[in-house]
């Protein structure tokens, strides 16, 4: 295959990958509010559960299907990964329910530094000056048009630091345990959904109850509720999915970026959707800051240089390669 159409390829695979992410995210976000807000069904540790029990089938009849290889990832690594996954999950309900929304949309914007902290200690990755100020105008951009009514307490700036490093560290491990053992997103699906899903079923119930004072088995099951619990899981096994694809084809801190769209066309379709109060200059603004953030952000990582894993030699390697050179020197003195 001729490298033109190999990047034409990849390029193509990349913008489905993340238009697949952006769809079923944006989808499984209106679904899960008119679930929640219209309809009063407010145990989203339980719903997740479902989730993930819901992307276990999936996973299951794929592997029947022979699309989905045996693989391995040992017990601790996979015990680590559904420890920060399962953290995530509860601490962003918990920021939420201790924090304001200005606050919560705040600790969210701050996953971003974290991961790049992440990538540049342990994947000693190295960021141009352009993406990082395309990160800086990103960041402006959604809180800008997010961020209104901002108060912290001791206990909710707590829950949203560990939300925040656990969420930070689950997509890091993600990206990590993919190119670790060789895993595709299917392979790892395989992996962890079983694991969420059960922890999250058995856990699920006394973390709503804890969070609402309502009790899941006592709710009221209309056949409405029904029919938007079983769309926002089959709509979730296509988000769990992408976001594994996502990572997995570029980094956590790419997909952080980038995943702010959603942000903006969540936004959108919910002035349109769900009516216009709130929609004015300065959120119209912050969303245009963030759009043009991403586009520069993609057009600046994209760059040599733009961002970089560095390589660093070890002694022994140096020695090697030293030897090497030598043995050939030598080889050519004799021809």
């Amino acid at each position: 295959m001729a490298p033109g159409s190999k990047a034409e390829r990849k390029a193509a695979l990349d913008a489905g990958a993340w238009m697949f992410n952006v769809v079923t995210s944006v989808g499984i976000i209106m679904v899960n509010k008119a679930l929640m807000a219209t309809h009063g069904f407010s145990f989203a540790t339980t719903l997740t559960g479902l989730h993930f029990a819901t992307t276990t089938l999936m996973t299951q009849v794929m592997k029947w299907l022979g699309y989905i290889q045996p693989s391995y990832l040992p017990l601790p690594e996979l015990v680590k990964f559904v420890f920060f996954a399962n953290l995530s999950i509860v601490g962003m309900n918990v920021s939420l329910m201790w924090n304001s929304v200005g606050f919560y949309q705040i600790a969210k914007l701050c996953i971003i530094p974290v991961l790049c902290i992440l990538e540049i200690l342990f994947d000693k990755v190295r960021y141009s000056r352009d993406t990082k100020l395309s990160i800086v105008l990103v960041l402006v951009g959604v809180a800008v048009c997010t961020v209104t009514d901002v108060s912290v307490n001791s206990q909710g700036l707590l829950a949203a630091v560990i939300a925040v490093w656990s969420t930070a560290l689950q997509q890091h491990y993600v990206h990590h345990l993919q190119r670790k053992y060789s895993l595709g997103s299917f392979n790892l699906l395989g992996h962890t959904a079983p694991a969420q899903a059960a922890s999250l079923l058995v856990l699920g119930p006394f973390v709503d109850f804890w969070l609402t004072n309502k009790r899941v088995d006592t709710f009221n099951y209309t056949s409405i509720v029904t029919f938007f619990i079983v769309l926002s899981c089959i709509i979730a096994v296509g988000t769990n999915l992408s976001q594994f694809i996502c990572i997995g084809r570029f980094t956590a801190v790419s997909f952080q970026v980038l995943g702010h769209m959603k942000t903006i066309l969540v936004l959108t379709l919910g002035f349109l959707f769900f009516g216009k109060e709130g929609l004015n200059f300065h959120v119209a603004l912050g969303m245009l800051l963030a759009v043009i953030g991403m586009i520069w952000y993609g057009n600046a990582s994209s760059k040599p240089g733009g961002k970089e894993r560095q390589v660093y030699s070890t002694p022994i390697e140096k020695t090697q390669k030293h030897g090497i050179l030598s043995s050939q020197s030598e080889l050519d003195q004799k021809v």
